[in-house]
């Protein structure tokens, strides 16, 4: 029945009929470019804000680092869906665990070695670790039905919190990613 309505709708366009009208307005709220002199500026549509917390056990022998648990709080306007943006952080904390923890591209005399999964490794289902996602819901008057984006945001938030929490456990900070084990076993023997 549904493809014969869409025979028949195509004909009908093709014919000449044009049943189908819209109309649509678009408002874009106003924004505004950095004024140095007030120091006033409000360059986006909207805002996201979020936070995460990690935890992590520190291997002193190896220096592998394990996070167990992630607590991960974001607003997100009105949740139109909440498994979904559930979902969303989960995802994201998973794949930020990657590049903060393992994934790395190692290139060797112009070439690429880490071509594969066996080479470039990337998170199991056994290194994600506990999740708790916070859904906080404070309407954005700007967003549809007060929902606003929560795109990367998660993803962008763990990897200061495993470096603080290895910092927390360690007493030593590291400024690149991803921190793998010789890194920290390295940096624990220079303390």
């Amino acid at each position: 029945a549904v493809k014969r309505a869409c025979e028949a709708a195509l004909e009908a366009w093709a014919a000449g009929e044009r049943p189908a009208i819209a109309e649509r307005t678009h408002r874009p709220r106003p924004t505004s470019m950095y004024d140095p002199e007030t120091g006033v500026c409000d360059p986006h549509v909207t805002y996201g804000y979020g936070t995460q917390v990690a935890e992590v056990e520190v291997d002193t022998e190896t220096g592998q680092v394990t996070v167990t648990r992630v607590w991960a709080a974001h607003d997100v306007g009105q949740a139109v869906n909440p498994m979904h943006v559930e979902g969303q952080i989960q995802g994201a904390i998973a794949q930020a665990l990657g590049w903060t923890l393992l994934e790395e591209f190692i290139m060797q005399d112009g070439q690429l070695r880490t071509k594969s999964y066996a080479d470039y490794l990337i998170p199991t289902v056994y290194d994600v670790p506990e999740i708790h996602p916070l859904i906080l819901e404070i309407a954005d008057p700007q967003g549809p039905y007060g929902a606003r984006g929560l795109g990367e945001m998660p993803m962008l938030m763990l990897a200061p919190a495993i470096l603080a929490a290895i910092h927390d456990a360690t007493g030593v900070w590291f400024d690149k990613l991803p921190v793998k084990a010789e890194d920290v076993l390295l940096a624990l023997k220079e303390r």
